[in-house]
């Protein structure tokens, strides 16, 4: 079986957790996809949710499909999110923000009571850092983080599209950072949150429920 399949696989799983009346996140990115297109097919077939989009991509991909969706800002809480990873370790520690919609995917998770992850077998790793971390910046702090980032011994570089910067949903730029394989995740997030500039980062410690992971035909769970 290839990595599509086994994403594929993943969100099938996933989907069996929704129920009706639930509100949903609906993260973003390859994986995030499929899962947007099993729950296509479950409201189709009667299943009443709303949901809450986690970019404008994910929001146009669920508006062709007939989701239903809510405005983050009505609600207090999202009952379950379905969203991907880019890196993911056993102990549910991430790297995500490899499509750019990081922060609202954090802001997405810190609502959820149940954040999914959802992912092929080649996103787990012992320790992450082999995927760079995606932090999101406001682009007049750009230089100035790049510098901050060299503190902490990371080698940062503003995403391109082209030949120009990266625009976020919230118009802001994206550093890519290299710090190597993470030994202390925490403690470079803490550092990373206490630099002013910073929108968010790519670092997720604490809002992972659980990771469904294809495996070949079947899937693994990590909790």
């Amino acid at each position: 079986m290839n990595l599509e399949q086994e994403k594929e696989l993943a969100a099938k799983e996933a989907v069996k957790l929704l129920g009706d009346n639930m509100i949903v996140g609906l993260g973003t990115g390859s994986s995030s996809v499929y899962a947007i297109r099993e729950i296509a097919k479950l409201v189709s077939n009667g299943l009443k949710i709303k949901a809450v989009p986690t970019s404008n991509k994910t929001k146009e991909l669920a508006e062709a499909l007939n989701i239903p969706l809510i405005d983050i800002n009505l609600i207090n809480s999202i009952d379950i999110t379905i969203d991907g990873a880019d890196e993911f370790t056993s102990d549910l520690i991430l790297i995500k923000g490899g499509g750019g919609a990081l922060l609202r995917e954090k802001i997405v998770a810190s609502l959820t009571k149940q954040e999914i992850i959802i992912a092929d077998s080649s996103k787990e790793v012992k320790q992450i850092g082999k995927f760079k971390v995606p932090i999101e910046v406001i682009p007049f702090a750009s230089n100035y983080i790049l510098s901050q980032i060299k503190v902490l011994n990371g080698i940062g570089k503003i995403r391109m599209e082209g030949d120009r910067p990266f625009k976020t949903d919230q118009a802001n730029n994206i550093i890519d950072a290299d710090f190597g394989i993470i030994s202390d995740p925490a403690s470079l997030s803490k550092k990373l949150n206490d630099i002013n500039g910073i929108v968010g980062h790519g670092i997720f410690i604490g809002l992972t429920s659980k990771v469904i992971m294809g495996k070949g035909d079947s899937t693994i769970i990590f909790d």
